[in-house]
């Protein structure tokens, strides 16, 4: 490798330009990847993943482009990856998921939001992450729109649609119990 930190030589712009874009996204980055894996190792991972295929497809990004949709897209595609090759450490998750909370010492059922968090767990995972960048990435649909890969449009309709979704999730459902019985007939 011939980069300017082994050589001596003074910086290309390509790598001044990927160092400011890393040292002004590094926090939204990890704090988007924190959201979506319980795995602190995974986490770190899945960042250094993301910032090395964004430096492989710097040439992608315009000049006037937004990086962090980008790059949010990128950890999108480099979470997806790990989900699919990482299914044991899932099942390990899952089981620290049902110990109590190192924090409160709480059943992860009694933490608070417990409700909504087993409610979005529900859904899929499309579902799920077009939520999440919109409530917890802060995006608008037109830069959720860059993450996915789709019109502003396709993100109104796919947030709605996740919405209602979730709102389904956390209605309770009647159960046989709860209806009256069929009056007879005399």
């Amino acid at each position: 490798m011939a980069d300017s930190d082994q050589t001596g030589d003074p910086p290309s712009d390509d790598t001044s330009s990927f160092r400011q874009l890393f040292v002004s996204t590094y926090p939204q980055v990890v704090a988007y990847v924190r959201r979506r894996s319980h795995d602190r190792a995974e986490i770190d991972d899945v960042v250094s993943e993301v910032y090395a295929a964004a430096w492989r497809r710097r040439l992608d990004l315009s000049p006037d482009g937004a990086p962090l949709p980008w790059l949010y897209g990128i950890a999108a595609n480099v979470l997806r990856n790990h989900w699919r090759a990482g299914s044991r450490r899932l099942r390990l998750v899952d089981r620290l998921e049902a110990e109590p909370h190192p924090e409160t010492g709480a059943d992860p059922a009694e933490r608070p939001g417990a409700e909504i968090r087993a409610a979005l767990d529900r859904l899929s995972f499309d579902d799920q992450e077009v939520l999440r960048l919109v409530a917890w990435e802060g995006l608008s649909h037109a830069e959720v729109g860059q993450v996915l890969g789709c019109t502003t449009n396709a993100v109104g309709i796919r947030v709605h649609r996740a919405r209602q979704r979730l709102e389904a999730e956390l209605t309770p459902r009647s159960r046989p119990a709860d209806t009256p019985d069929a009056e007879e007939a005399p």
